[in-house]
């Protein structure tokens, strides 16, 4: 896809986090789950748990100078499930290449589809609007980009890691996730603005206040 096409389709890209995340994200970045097991420094059977295998809930992590964080669950992607999806992979290694990155949805449709999902909607969140081009720039070698929910079996199609294509081999017609390697250290200089949302409605802006 081409960049300035791809700019013109989708000028802001949305994160949802965890209600009250945005102070650690303006400081430390957003942080994929593996980036945040490295600085929580989490590791052995523990580390496996979560950046490995199916997690169904969300599980919170603490250390002693970062606190405390949340890492969302992926209840959409049980393995039994995910096990007759996979291309050329096992589901521990999907997990493991899922964990590693941090995504943004292209578009605000599916946005509001994820805070709208059972699961969700009626728990708050942060959610930060991006700016693609700013994004792009400064990360495109460690972008890419997918036409589905990579994070959901629902839609049961088949997956694997060429479901990520880089900006210039992507060919499909819409985008559905930007995924960026490991973390986006710099993502509040990205970002452009900054709200609570409960479902799928907003409930206030957090920033700039």
């Amino acid at each position: 896809m081409e960049l300035d096409r791809l700019v013109k389709s989708y000028p802001q890209v949305y994160h949802m986090a965890e209600l009250g995340s945005w102070p650690s994200i303006r400081k430390l970045g957003l942080l994929s789950t593996s980036a945040l097991l490295d600085l929580f420094e989490i590791g052995g059977a523990e580390r496996f748990s979560l950046e490995s295998q199916w997690r169904p809930q969300s599980v919170t992590i603490s250390h002693p100078i970062y606190g405390s964080a949340v890492i969302r669950d992926q209840g959409p992607m049980p393995e039994n499930e995910l096990q007759g999806l996979l291309i050329g992979m096992e589901p521990r290694e999907w997990y493991e290449l899922i964990n590693g990155k941090t995504f943004f949805w292209a578009d605000m449709y599916g946005l509001r589809k994820l805070l709208g999902a059972v699961r969700y909607r009626n728990k708050a969140h942060d959610v930060l609007t991006v700016d693609t081009r700013l994004l792009l720039e400064r990360h495109m070698s460690r972008i890419t980009l997918t036409d589905q929910n990579s994070g959901s079996t629902i839609s049961k199609r088949p997956r694997g890691r060429e479901t990520f294509r880089s900006v210039g081999e992507f060919d499909q017609r819409f985008v559905k996730e930007v995924a960026v390697e490991y973390s986006v250290p710099d993502a509040a200089s990205l970002t452009r603005k900054v709200e609570e949302w409960k479902g799928a409605q907003v409930i206030r802006r957090i920033w700039p206040s």
